[in-house]
């Protein structure tokens, strides 16, 4: 048996962009082949393929898609749901890091699923989401989220513009958001990725709980998930370290990318 390198396209070459593809050249060159960037700014896309050891095109979006066997999303929530279907139409396996534009449309999946596209979710900055989909299959009574992170990590939310909350005046613990996965995620949509992987992977965005909380006294972003159910209480604390380059990013969903890339790829075999 011989191995295949998986040919993989990136759409959105931000800060986990940036860092899968970087990823792809260094740790999974054995098994992935990056064969095409997209970025509705260019300037970012260039950028980011100056920086690659080997040489990567700049491509449409219609024409990586077509040329790639694995589309990584790692652009926006905003059109993460319009990647996908895309990649549904042809018929390529997709990878989405920006979960929350998946909430409301989680018919998306099934559509995937009847046309033979795998769609790739990585657990993001959290641990525990096997537990709950454990938990899942004995029934669940509810799922809280209790995100905390420093003011900066929030700057720039709907979710504070709306409400007229100044973060940079905060000086204390303060709980400054809470409701449900749904509305997390359109207030928030940069933040709490998280609540969209627990909803998608347990009992859906309207019934999952958030609570957001900062203080100027965080240095990390910290995840604490609650799962009661039949099968009794989960507890999961994650404390994550900010990416380096984008403290609204835990370097730990960028890990888990990579992680899932790197299972994607090890599937990916020719002959018999």
């Amino acid at each position: 048996m011989k191995n295949k390198k998986l040919k993989v396209g990136i759409i959105g070459c931000g800060t986990i962009g940036r860092a899968i593809a970087v990823a792809c050249q260094k740790d999974l060159v054995d098994s992935i082949d990056i064969v095409a960037l997209f970025d509705i700014d260019k300037d970012k896309a260039l950028t980011l393929a100056k920086t690659l050891k080997r040489k990567v095109p700049l491509l449409t979006s219609p024409e990586l898609i077509k040329k790639s066997g694995l589309i990584v999303e790692a652009a926006s929530a905003s059109i993460s749901a319009e990647i996908l279907k895309s990649c549904i139409a042809a018929k390529r396996d997709c990878l989405i890091m920006s979960v929350g534009g998946l909430v409301g449309k989680e018919k998306l999946l099934d559509r995937a699923a009847a046309a033979g596209v795998r769609v790739y979710i990585p657990s993001g900055a959290v641990s525990g989401i096997d537990g709950l989909k454990s938990a899942m299959a004995g029934g669940i009574t509810s799922v809280t989220l209790t995100t905390r992170k420093p003011p900066k990590g929030l700057v720039g939310a709907p979710y504070l513009k709306e409400n007229h909350i100044d973060v940079s005046k905060i000086d204390g613990e303060t709980v400054i958001f809470e409701g449900s996965a749904k509305e997390a995620v359109k207030g928030f949509p940069q933040n709490v990725n998280v609540s969209a992987v627990l909803s998608l992977a347990g009992i859906g965005a309207r019934r999952t709980r958030v609570r957001i909380v900062t203080s100027p006294g965080y240095t990390v972003n910290v995840h604490e998930i609650e799962v009661i159910g039949a099968s009794g209480r989960i507890m999961t604390r994650t404390e994550n370290v900010p990416s380096s380059t984008n403290p609204k990013t835990s370097a730990l969903a960028i890990f888990s990318a990579i992680a899932t890339l790197r299972s994607a790829a090890s599937s990916v075999r020719i002959g018999t």
